[in-house]
């Protein structure tokens, strides 16, 4: 077939390239700078600025920072540290404080004179969020003055104004910005508890340092301030736990690297590793996580072999025995971190990796020697996990050969999909085979595939993986999905891209529904993070009237909806759906798996450590933590079914 050019081909010349003058790039592409612009971002451009108060803290300037979230969802944060300079720059001609606010990379953070260590490094910080707000006023109180500077869009307003006098004692930066919503398009706003998660392990890390936040929307506050550090963070993620020993904690610095580890074990199955470099959270670790894993491993295999606590002829501990029921903490200082991006997920300097190594083995190793107790409590729960790891080995290997024999690795009561592209396919996790009966026939066969679960999943939170590949309902699921699952589990395997918890709005199936979101956060949690896990939204009544049908997914919802009806309530036809099984499969399809019509709720994990702390505390083997959640939180229950 003969090939038809363009008669008129674009030109593409000299006056083709553009140039993007002060903080357009940031405008054009946020993606670059604070990650994009969804709910993650927004909450960044308060990072940002905190990060520069709490840089201020590491240097020894500054020990109160308060956050404000106003009415308006404008944000102030203030601190008592040195205040920026506001001086003219000796080469710009401007105020320091207008070239930190309009510049990218414009800072006093590269050469470690100002700064020995800080967590904002780009120099992009402050600039980045005043690009991206549509308004943002900055006051620095520094030298007995008062200093105010207004932007719009990033673009200052007018020089810099000096106000009045103010105590020479008084000094710091008040940062009041409001985002800009031709940015971030989408309904969003700042979540108290986002920001509280955020602020704990930022005062748990430095140690000393009040942080305040205060939302005036909801009329809600919080503070922190913890003496012992990450000490305390430890101690605080193991609240609901047994521990098996008292909180191991290593602080040194090596080749200019500040080195700070605390750690301890518990009865849990699960690892709970946190790492922070220069106070931000790198939640993806890094080199000073590598450091940290490595250093615990040598030590305790080194540790059972000197005391004969491993039997001659038997194999080291792997990595993973010694994590088992392990909370730690690693927060490295350091002169020039190198992250992965400007969102600091992971830090990658190798030089890191020896430090921590060195330092958690040396003082680990003396722990254990001097807590001989301690070590054989230690010791115990590697052997236990060993031996488990083994077993749940073979079982895993069992699984897997087994599903390689029945069609592909597909379980006989999975109604399978026609596609074979994953990022189009999705699986319906269904409660009950009357649910999956109803789903299976009011579903669309090219793209959705149902597997209905017979009662209710093991509590994985309370079981080793050797016990839950022996579950019946935990192996279907895990040959539907195809990606593995431990040592195996790989996420470009994964045979559906939108797997879709669908359980009754009831008691037990909220029961459900928390048993394989505790599955899928402890054994698949990359599943999470790629965006692939939703819940799906049934509705709770059908709403009838005259020739109008409503369907209604919260009580709000259907007292609203009556109103506009404007109807008699007594000649309203309302159904309840306690049950899936309740509706027909047409219905089903046109309230919960139609595309066009549907709710999902993608399910994420925006704080880790607090995840952990709630799955735990939710699912875990201490009572008295739930008990308490439990009767704090019974009246806020609706529609409990009994």
């Amino acid at each position: 077939m003969a090939q038809i050019k363009n008669p008129t081909p674009p030109t593409y010349g000299a006056q083709d390239i553009q140039v993007l003058e002060g903080l357009e790039a940031v405008r054009r592409r946020p993606g670059m700078y604070v990650g994009g612009t969804d709910i993650k971002a927004l909450h960044h451009l308060v990072y940002e600025i905190v990060d520069n108060s709490i840089d201020e803290a590491l240097a020894g300037y500054c020990d109160q920072i308060s956050v404000t979230i106003h009415a308006d969802s404008s944000v102030t944060v203030r601190d008592n540290g040195r205040g920026i300079p506001v001086g003219l720059h000796p080469t710009k001609n401007v105020s320091a404080l207008q070239l930190v606010m309009t510049t990218l990379h414009a800072g006093g953070k590269f050469d470690n004179g100002s700064y020995k260590v800080s967590g904002g490094l780009h120099g992009v910080g402050s600039s980045a969020v005043n690009a991206l707000s549509e308004w943002c006023v900055v006051e620095v109180r520094r030298e007995g003055h008062l200093y105010r500077q207004e932007y719009a869009r990033g673009i200052p307003l007018a020089p810099v104004a000096e106000l009045e006098e103010i105590s020479e004692e008084d000094t710091g930066t008040t940062t009041h910005f409001k985002f800009d919503k031709q940015i971030f398009k989408e309904e969003i706003d700042f979540r108290f508890d986002t920001l509280l998660q955020r602020f704990r392990e930022m005062a748990f890390v430095t140690k000393k340092v009040k942080i305040a936040l205060v939302d005036e929307r909801e009329n809600r506050s919080a503070t922190f301030y913890f003496d012992g550090g990450i000490i305390s963070f430890v101690r605080y993620l193991n609240r609901n736990r047994e521990t098996l020993h008292p909180v191991f904690y290593a602080e040194k610095e090596e080749e200019g690297i500040s080195v700070e580890a605390a750690l301890q074990y518990t009865d849990a199955f699960n690892e709970s590793v946190f790492s922070f470099a220069n106070t931000i959270h790198t939640i993806d670790g890094g080199t000073h996580m590598t450091g940290l894993r490595s250093a615990i491993t040598r030590v305790v295999n080194d540790y059972a072999r000197r005391n004969n606590l491993i039997k001659e002829g038997d194999p080291n501990f792997s990595g993973d025995d010694t994590r088992e029921g392990l909370t730690a903490i690693v927060s490295v200082k350091v002169p020039d971190p190198q992250f992965e991006s400007q969102t600091k997920v992971k830090l990658m300097n190798p030089e890191v990796q020896t430090a921590v190594q060195q330092v958690v083995a040396e003082v680990l190793a003396e722990f254990l020697e001097e807590n001989p107790s301690a070590g054989k409590a230690i010791i115990q729960k590697c052997l236990t996990s060993a031996r488990a790891r083994d077993a749940a080995r073979k079982a895993r290997d069992l699984v897997i050969r087994k599903s390689a024999l029945e069609s592909m690795t597909l379980p006989g009561k999975l109604a399978d999909c026609s596609s074979r592209t994953p990022s189009e396919s999705e699986l319906y996790i269904v409660e009950g085979d009357s649910a999956g009966g109803s789903a299976k026939q009011g579903r669309d066969r090219q793209f959705q595939a149902i597997l209905p679960l017979r009662g209710k999943i093991l509590n994985t939170e309370r079981s080793r993986l050797d016990k839950i590949l022996s579950n019946e309902e935990i192996k279907a699921i895990i040959s539907a999905l195809g990606c593995g699952i431990g040592d195996n589990f790989e996420i470009a395997n994964a045979r559906y891209h939108r797997i879709i918890i669908m359980t009754d709005a009831d008691v037990d199936g909220s029961h459900i529904r928390t048993l394989l979101l505790t599955f899928f956060f402890r054994y698949m949690p990359e599943l999470i993070d790629s965006g692939y896990l939703y819940i799906a939204q049934p509705p709770l009544y059908l709403i009838s009237y005259k020739n109008q049908k409503r369907y209604v997914y919260t009580e709000a919802e259907k007292e609203r909806i009556i109103k506009e009806m404007g109807a008699d309530p007594n000649k309203i036809g309302l159904q309840r759906y306690k049950g899936l099984g309740e509706m027909n499969p047409d219905q089903l399809w046109e309230t919960t798996m139609n595309p066009e019509n549907r709710t999902l709720l993608q399910v994420s994990v925006e704080d880790a450590a607090l995840a952990d702390r709630t799955f735990d505390m939710l699912m875990g083997q201490a009572v008295p933590p739930r008990k308490r959640f439990i009767q704090t939180h019974a009246h806020d229950v609706q529609n409990l079914d009994v």
